[in-house]
């Protein structure tokens, strides 16, 4: 019955991942801090935070709101960067007019990591109360709760943001490395060192900031798989056998063969191996063979039917991992169902799950389902991208969305006053272009209710490997011609 359900999703849809190729990344600019610049897109927003970092004597302007609230977290924040930088690094050559707003989108995110790593051994990683932002229901414009600067350092240190930190910066300047050469040489230096910190003072840091991060990004994976994901990152970014090196004494420690299939902002496991898979697949670097095996077992986990399968789907056919913002881990498995695609065609093999043997092609049509579901091939015929096709998510879980904005009610809205819409049926007047909510529960069920924040909040990470998902299903439909400079600048 589902074969059949989906064969007529097929025939009513086709989609325009152009489009929502654009709009994946207009969202960022929805979720900018700071001094919005003369090019800003989303006009409803206005400056914000422009004082962030004082209370701490430093520059902590800028940056991005991770999600519906007004907090800037430095943890999920990276991750997304690093997933920015990674979509435009395998599928940049295809985004044509969209690449520069990539860049722009993963620059405004750097600038603001270069800002917060500047003091050695040290990384400002959150500004704002997260529980007293929470009570209030405000504009970030309107903000008025304490802009409060958490940091981790050699006394209360954080590997697993530090290394994250490092593994962003690191990709990024292979995006910047042939644009803007001397912006690329700052990230990457600046990742060396944060990388050197993270290594040396190890601990989560959810240890000492446990009242200020947790339960909104706490490091429930620890920070071993931030260390081996940052590492190949700077093998990736340097070509230094030192993180090499690194990798093969310490991968096994790290967490490099253990079966979790979860790939998101706290667990990077399944990431790092389908990133070090390339080194071994691609540039024939033997000595990281052992890595195909571990993102073979990744992949087999993922195919309906096959040894090893440990994944649910939805009846619609929707992976489904857990019910709070269950989208992310749609988002970021189709990207790397892609990019282990595009690796395994370059160096013409498969992937063998007991006997099963699946194909790139095979890794790629589920991907593409993934992506058709969440753009609306799905029981409820709903986008659950914002502002993408005629039916989509009309009361999102956003403070700026869903309260008027400067330019209609220049007056403040106080801290509380803004419940009211909140708990009101009404859409929000901001359109928040681009944003793609938690999603359906396991039943593809969705209420589309403001306050349901694991169904209807929309949040960086999950856009940001989406980017390059649609890059590539965007050109391999013909709505895309191929970049002929180079592939990323």
């Amino acid at each position: 019955m589902r074969i059949v359900m989906f064969a007529v999703y097929v025939a009513i849809f086709c989609h325009n991942y152009r489009d929502a190729l654009t709009k994946s990344i207009l969202f960022f600019e929805g979720q900018r801090s700071g001094k919005l610049p003369s090019s800003q897109r989303m006009t409803w927003r206005r400056d914000s935070g422009l004082t962030d970092g004082s209370t701490m004597h430093v520059d902590l302007v800028g940056g991005y709101y991770d999600a519906g609230d007004n907090v800037k977290f430095g943890f999920p924040m990276a991750f997304t960067t690093t997933m920015l930088s990674w979509s435009v690094l395998e599928f940049g050559g295809l985004m044509k007019g969209e690449l520069q707003n990539a860049r722009e989108a993963i620059r405004w995110a750097t600038d603001y990591l270069l800002k917060a790593t500047a003091h050695t051994d040290t990384i400002y990683v959150q500004v704002g109360n997260a529980n007293k932002d929470h009570a209030c229901w405000e504009r970030p414009e309107d903000m008025d709760t304490p802009r409060s600067v958490f940091k981790v350092d050699k006394h209360s240190p954080g590997s697993d943001v530090a290394a994250e930190t490092a593994a962003a910066l690191a990709a990024a300047s292979l995006v910047f490395r042939r644009c803007d050469p001397t912006y690329a040489k700052l990230l990457v230096r600046r990742a060396i060192r944060v990388f050197q910190f993270a290594d040396k003072y190890r601990g989560a840091y959810s240890n000492g900031l446990k009242r200020f991060v947790c339960p909104f990004y706490c490091s429930y994976s620890g920070y071993e798989d931030e260390l081996l994901w940052g590492a190949a990152w700077l093998h990736k970014a340097t070509k230094n056998p030192t993180y090499l090196n690194y990798i093969q004494v310490n991968g096994q420690n790290l967490g490099a063969a253990q079966f979790d299939n979860t790939f998101g902002w706290d667990n990077k496991h399944v990431g790092a191996r389908i990133l070090l898979s390339k080194a071994f697949l691609v540039q024939k670097l033997q000595s990281l063979h052992d890595y195909k095996g571990h993102a073979d077992n990744f992949i087999c986990s993922l195919i309906p039917g096959a040894p090893f399968s440990s994944a649910q789907y939805t009846p619609g056919g929707l992976l489904f991992k857990m019910s709070d913002s269950n989208m992310q881990y749609v988002t970021s498995t189709s990207f790397l169902l892609l990019t282990y695609a595009k690796y395994l065609t370059s160096a013409r093999t498969v992937v063998n799950c007991g006997g099963t043997v699946v194909t790139p092609k095979r890794l790629r049509t589920i991907a593409k389902k993934q992506v058709d579901y969440l753009l609306g091939d799905n029981p409820l015929k709903m986008s659950y991208m914002v502002g993408y096709g005629p039916r989509y998510p009309q009361r999102i879980h956003h403070r700026g969305s869903s309260l008027p904005s400067i330019a209609t009610h220049p007056g403040k809205i106080q801290c509380t006053s803004g419940f009211s819409v909140m708990n009101s049926q009404s859409p929000n007047p901001n359109v928040l272009v681009g944003a793609i909510v938690g999603g359906p529960d396991e039943h593809d069920r969705f209420p589309d209710e403001r306050s349901d924040y694991e169904q209807s909040e929309p949040a960086t990470y999950i856009n940001a490997p989406l980017v390059g998902a649609l890059a590539y299903l965007a050109h391999s439909s013909g709505q895309l011609e191929v970049l002929a400079a180079s592939p990323i600048c």
